[in-house]
């Protein structure tokens, strides 16, 4: 029987591939973005964000044996790997290359770059480089995660991943005010729309465990 998770990750993954298509159908049709464009800062920008996602995502599986947490974990890994794919090959696409020395978020800002809070439980790192993107998840918070089994690494990831998804929402809704390409609005909405639903069903498991999130990071 299809549940209502595994509906939300299959549109997801249409979505991606949907994204890939229209790219190539574009291509051609307007110049592509430059090295220093909102288009390719968002990919890279992205990419790593998501590969943290997960990363995080695996650590849970390894520490838990609850089938939600466990079945949530798995999309989170199919889908933003699916994502990461796409990325990596619009910056191929556009001639880019997907490694840069621009500061990461440099494209976003004046949109909420650097979104980070700043001290407190659960605040997010606010120093230079991957970190400084928002909802990322410091060193130490990943030791922890790894370090945990059951219910603290259920409680954990869900407050880190909730966070991780806020950032990745507020990265997104930057996006689509920064471009106008089709293919780029397109992930940026689906991310949004996702993400969204999920943070919603997370609060939900960490209620479940008696637990709240962090405190938000969106403005």
């Amino acid at each position: 029987m299809i549940t209502s998770r595994t509906r939300l990750v299959l549109v997801a993954l249409v979505s991606c591939v949907a994204t890939a298509v229209a790219m190539l159908l574009i291509t051609g049709r307007s110049a592509p973005p430059g090295d220093a464009s909102p288009e390719a800062g968002f990919s890279r920008d992205m990419a790593v964000h998501h590969a943290q996602a997960v990363e995080m995502s695996f650590a849970v599986r390894d520490g838990s044996t609850d089938s939600a947490i466990r079945s949530l974990a798995y999309d989170i890994i199919t889908t933003q790997t699916a994502q990461r794919g796409v990325f990596m090959g619009w910056l191929q696409q556009w001639g880019l290359n997907q490694a840069t020395d621009r500061p990461a978020m440099a494209w976003m800002a004046g949109h909420g770059g650097h979104g980070a809070t700043t001290g407190g439980q659960g605040a997010a790192p606010a120093t230079g480089g991957p970190a400084a993107m928002p909802g990322m998840a410091s060193g130490e918070e990943m030791k922890g995660l790894q370090a945990a089994k059951g219910k603290d690494a259920e409680t954990l990831f869900l407050q880190l991943m909730i966070r991780h998804h806020e950032g990745g929402v507020q990265m997104a809704k930057a996006l689509l005010k920064l471009s106008n390409r089709p293919e780029v609005r397109g992930m940026a909405q689906n991310i949004v729309d996702t993400q969204d639903s999920e943070i919603q069903y997370m609060t939900g498991l960490l209620k479940d465990r008696g637990a709240q999130p962090y405190p938000s990071i969106l403005k």
